[in-house]
């Protein structure tokens, strides 16, 4: 029997200085000296908005997330990833992850911010940074899903609706029906890209596409799990044949698939398969994984920054912290109070 944990903004709000949360930590502890990033940034936007009742802090923590992604953009709608602790940013504009995962939580702020003021800046930033298009694939999954966040609340939106209509555009199937995946290895955050499929194939009426997401999801749950958990892939990669399990696993991996999981279940909601995944999410974080370890230190509320075959990497940065609240936050939603 395994008690479903609620999400904590305990260790964030720690991690967090007046201008952003700091990227990385030595065991619960912030590292400035490493500065933050708009990947994070992003993340915390999604989480925070998202969170039906939030407390003062979060809602204020929403409100700085939100400011740095609007100084992380540059004039032409790409975004910096990378700032120092000074508060100096590191690279030029791109239409890299970062790209994708600040349309992603703009969106997402845009249909659940909290406050009006959150709401409108985020569709005018949205709009400006919908605009481009990158060339790689899981950055145009994370803008896709943004897109989609967007229409939940606009469904006329024209600048949302043209970025998931060429989000679509997704690599194909390969042809061996035993490796469905529409790459030749399964690299980093594996679940966006069935998630977008589903996204623009329920709300653009292409049941197709929609099918196709399912399946590309149902394949990959499957593949993730071994003897009744979650065995993620590891940060290098897997291809066909490898071993398992393998190491060092990542929890954004896990937070991928718990919220494709958690989409699917909106519009497939008879099958159980989608909300077996959510808690074989959450439960992966409790400890029901390959090294039989909790992902999460109980005091802090943080999550261990990836699990190795003899346990967990102790520090708890903020990527790890995000992917553990954002996937709770699905458990609170669809997995019952015990199983």
């Amino acid at each position: 029997m395994t008690t479903i944990a609620s999400p904590r903004f305990d260790h964030l709000l720690a991690m967090t200085d007046e201008r952003a949360t700091f990227e990385h930590a030595r065991l619960g502890e912030p590292r400035p000296e490493h500065g933050y990033c708009t990947d994070d940034m992003a993340r915390v936007l999604v989480v925070t908005t998202r969170e039906p009742d939030p407390s003062p802090d979060v809602r204020s923590l929403a409100a700085l997330s939100l400011q740095f992604l609007c100084s992380a953009q540059g004039a032409d709608g790409g975004y910096r990833n990378r700032m120092d602790r000074r508060g100096r940013w590191l690279d030029r504009p791109s239409l890299e992850d970062c790209w994708g995962r600040s349309v992603w939580a703009l969106g997402t702020a845009a249909a659940h911010g909290h406050a009006e003021g959150i709401r409108q800046t985020a569709v005018r930033e949205f709009e400006r940074a919908a605009r481009r298009r990158s060339p790689w694939s899981r950055a145009m999954a994370f803008a896709a899903i943004g897109a989609a966040e967007l229409l939940t609340a606009v469904p006329d939106h024209p600048v949302a609706r043209e970025l998931l209509r060429d989000a679509t555009a997704l690599p194909d199937a390969g042809g061996d029906a035993s490796w469905p995946w529409p790459e030749p290895r399964l690299a980093y955050a594996n679940a966006v890209l069935p998630e977008a499929m589903i996204a623009a194939g329920s709300l653009l009426s292409r049941p197709d596409l929609l099918q196709r997401g399912l399946h590309l999801l149902g394949w990959l749950l499957d593949h993730e799990m071994v003897d009744g958990h979650l065995s993620v892939t590891p940060v290098d990669g897997s291809a066909p044949g490898a071993t398992r399990p393998a190491f060092d696993q990542q929890p954004i991996e896990v937070a991928a698939l718990a919220d494709a999981c958690a989409r699917a279940a909106t519009v497939d909601p008879d099958d159980r398969r989608w909300s077996d995944g959510v808690a074989a999410a959450v439960s992966w974080f409790l400890g029901d994984n390959d090294a039989g370890h909790a992902m999460f230190d109980p005091v802090t509320g943080g999550g261990y920054d990836g699990l190795h075959a003899h346990g967990p990497n102790l520090n708890q940065g903020t990527e790890s912290t995000l992917a553990l609240v954002a996937t709770l936050q699905h458990g609170r939603h669809l997995v019952p109070a015990s199983r």
